[in-house]
């Protein structure tokens, strides 16, 4: 028989953490009465449906990778790192406007990364949990040393303010966090999957071939006048069937919640924070009161002033909470992720 020759194995470890957290926030704040000059609508209607008083939006000359930047580099130091140790970058975003290359491969070499591999993530509102479960498993498998996740949205880019299923509701912004080994677990092992078979009920509403195809017609026959017509909607943009949503992510996702908990070993009782993406506020509440949370841990509703940042909603709230409730480091936090897909992910980590 033929001896072939062993591969040297990886050296796993135990345990993992977070080890710094970091955010950006444009400096565009968009309050209800502006978004009624779009929609058909109040400042009071918006606030009892969705809890939010305000959005940020970034300014047409910040893009995602600049936002990624700022909040990496916001996280770097907070785990007191430098770029040049990082060993891989998961960037989590569904509006980086390129569809290759990466924004992580722009953000690692903006950084001083290189040459750590680096890639994107896509899964929406879910796509940080997605990013802290794979970073979490580089660490621990020995892949290596430390990890930057980043979740950021720049979602301005790509809705119809005058769509009133979801524009509204959506904020642009980044969160990061830096991932490293840990003397004890300082992350438990996530709940992640997809519900495919809802697909269609959040997302985007058509494909960039059906806008190829309109600007070839308009080309040959002289015709703008489809590429015009708002009813068309050629230029993909957000939608989402609201009660769907509201359905799934209220009763599924307390399953959702509850099984991240006692995967980890922990009860309500134990954590500091509920860090909930920020979807809507009525959620947020809805899913609380199904896990029964005492009343010493707080809630993330950073919603109200930030909106629906998709994938960067979860490391702004746990960084608005640890800003304004200084005492929680060192305390649990349980963060869950759901969005377009349908996918979730979630997990209960150590607040740096």
């Amino acid at each position: 028989m033929t001896q072939h020759p062993a591969l040297t194995p990886t050296q796993p470890i135990d345990g993992t953490a977070v080890l710094g957290l970091g955010v950006h926030r444009p400096n565009v704040v968009v309050d209800n009465e502006q978004i009624c000059r779009w929609i058909d609508s109040s400042d009071e209607w918006i606030r009892q449906r969705t809890g939010i008083v305000t959005r940020h939006r970034a300014p047409a000359d910040v893009s995602v990778v600049d936002m990624a930047e700022a909040a990496a580099l916001d996280a770097l130091k907070d785990a007191g790192i430098e770029a040049s140790q990082l060993g891989a970058i998961i960037v989590s975003t569904v509006t980086h406007p390129y569809k290759t290359p990466s924004a992580a491969a722009a953000l690692a070499a903006r950084l001083g990364a290189t040459p750590a591999p680096a890639f994107d993530v896509s899964a929406a509102c879910a796509g940080y949990c997605y990013g802290v479960a794979q970073a979490d498993s580089l660490v621990r498998s020995g892949q290596t040393k430390y990890a930057l996740v980043v979740g950021v949205e720049k979602l301005s880019d790509i809705i119809d303010n005058h769509e009133r299923s979801i524009s509204f509701l959506l904020g642009d912004g980044a969160g990061a966090v830096v991932i490293g080994p840990s003397e004890t677990p300082g992350i438990s092992a996530s709940v992640w999957g997809s519900k495919g078979e809802n697909w269609e009920s959040v997302g985007m509403d058509s494909s960039l071939l059906r806008l190829r195809d309109a600007l070839a017609e308009a080309q040959e026959t002289g015709d703008a006048s489809r590429l015009l017509d708002r009813e068309e909607h050629l230029w993909p943009t957000l939608r989402q069937d609201g009660q769907t949503v509201f359905r799934w992510a209220v009763w599924e996702m307390a399953k959702t919640a509850k099984l991240a908990l006692e995967k980890a070993g922990i009860n309500p009782e134990d954590l500091s924070a509920f860090v909930p993406h920020q979807a809507n506020m009525r959620i947020i509440d809805e899913l609380s009161k199904q896990l029964k949370l005492p009343e010493h841990v707080l809630v993330g509703r950073d919603i109200a002033d930030a909106g629906n940042t998709s994938a960067a909603s979860i490391p702004l709230a746990l960084h608005r909470l640890r800003e304004e409730n200084p005492e929680i480091s060192g305390g649990l936090a349980l963060q869950i992720g759901f969005g377009a897909g349908l996918v979730y992910g979630a997990q209960v980590v150590l607040i740096p």
